[in-house]
């Protein structure tokens, strides 16, 4: 969250709730947790202002939308060129993500294709991109842990 501020029990319970059910209204939350209706409508838009709570979009699978084929792409970025290849990856519109790195490689840029050739295409636009010295691509072959963050939440409330 901005300025330092943390995730609370509170906010956390408010969280492990949001996560059951996604769709509860401020009201039924409230009741849920014990909490006034006012409390939990501040707390959202406090979570919502700090960016602990991310755009439903995040938990949309890509294979939904017609892309079922998931990629890794490790980047190597001439130097002083970082901000500039990040404008140009975020008007790639199969780059779901893209992530700064230490080490040899700089970023590791997650993309969604509709296939083999798709993914051929996408990752030949990442390396065509001005600043892009060498590219590395490993085709996701399964998930065996999806993303989650309950456990973190469960420990936060110390349940």
């Amino acid at each position: 969250m901005q300025n330092g501020e943390s995730v609370d029990r509170t906010d956390a319970r408010l969280l492990l709730a949001l996560d059951r059910t996604p769709r509860a209204s401020v009201l039924a939350l409230a009741a849920q947790l014990g909490l006034a209706r006012n409390t939990v409508q501040a707390r959202l838009a406090k979570l919502e202002r700090g960016d602990a709570l991310t755009p439903f979009t995040n938990r949309l699978d890509p294979a939904a939308l017609g892309y079922p084929l998931t990629a890794f792409i490790t980047v190597r970025v001439r130097q002083r060129m970082l901000d500039e290849v990040g404008q140009a990856l975020e008007a790639i519109p199969e780059v779901i993500e893209v992530l700064g790195l230490s080490g040899e490689d700089d970023l590791l840029v997650r993309v969604a294709a509709t296939d083999a050739d798709d993914l051929y295409r996408i990752a030949g636009r990442i390396l065509a991109t001005k600043g892009i010295e060498r590219t590395k691509t490993a085709l996701v072959m399964r998930p065996l842990v999806r993303h989650r963050l309950q456990p973190l939440i469960e420990r936060l409330i110390g349940s």
